[in-house]
């Protein structure tokens, strides 16, 4: 949960930085912008389990994260900034499993946001490495299937997955866009479970 909310305070900060443009710039995630990103972000945040039913129902599961998305469009970039600084300690459904929903999707979609406007930072080493550790088992995320029979060793932070197979080497955050479905991180890897991953992307 400390964690999950420093993650959530240096986005604020970075967000706090970004022109009316940079808001509305594409991001990693397909067809959204850095706006929408931050909006399904904080789009969990006061919905209680029948808030939450409502969401998924009116989504059919699968498109509850545009709903969500949807629901808060109308915010500006200036309110969405201000609804995120008063929920830096995760609530609702991301402080699901003691703040482990909030502290991924928040450091997966941090780099979302940064790589495509050119403003790259490093992950504390702590967060990328807890973080890690937790996405190949997370069902959501779909991690296991792209990352079956491969062996993934990072380069800048203690972590390896797999016993064997085809090795996939990088960075951490390189691997963990990849394992989260982010194609334009490949070039970064090397190993020859590269292409198997690739082709799973």
């Amino acid at each position: 949960m400390e964690m999950a909310r420093a993650e959530r305070g240096d986005l604020a900060a970075f967000l706090a930085t970004l022109s009316p443009e940079q808001w509305t710039a594409p991001s990693l995630c397909a067809g959204w912008t850095v706006k929408d990103v931050v909006a399904h972000m904080i789009s969990y945040e006061e919905l209680h389990v029948l808030g939450l039913i409502k969401r998924f129902a009116k989504g059919r599961v699968v498109h509850a994260n545009q709903v969500g998305v949807d629901e808060f469009s109308s915010l500006t970039p200036q309110q969405l900034l201000e609804f995120l600084n008063n929920h830096l300690h995760p609530r609702g459904l991301t402080a699901g499993f003691g703040g482990m929903i909030a502290l991924v999707d928040g450091t997966i979609h941090h780099q979302d946001i940064r790589r495509p406007l050119g403003q790259p930072r490093t992950i504390p080493a702590d967060r990328l490495q807890r973080v890690l550790q937790l996405v190949p088992g997370n069902p959501r995320l779909g991690a296991g299937r792209r990352i079956r029979g491969l062996h993934l060793h990072a380069t800048d932070v203690n972590w390896t997955h797999g016993s064997g197979g085809p090795e996939v080497i990088g960075t951490g955050e390189a691997l963990l866009l990849a394992m989260t479905g982010r194609r334009s991180v490949v070039d970064e890897l090397s190993g020859a479970g590269v292409p198997v991953l690739a082709g799973r992307l």
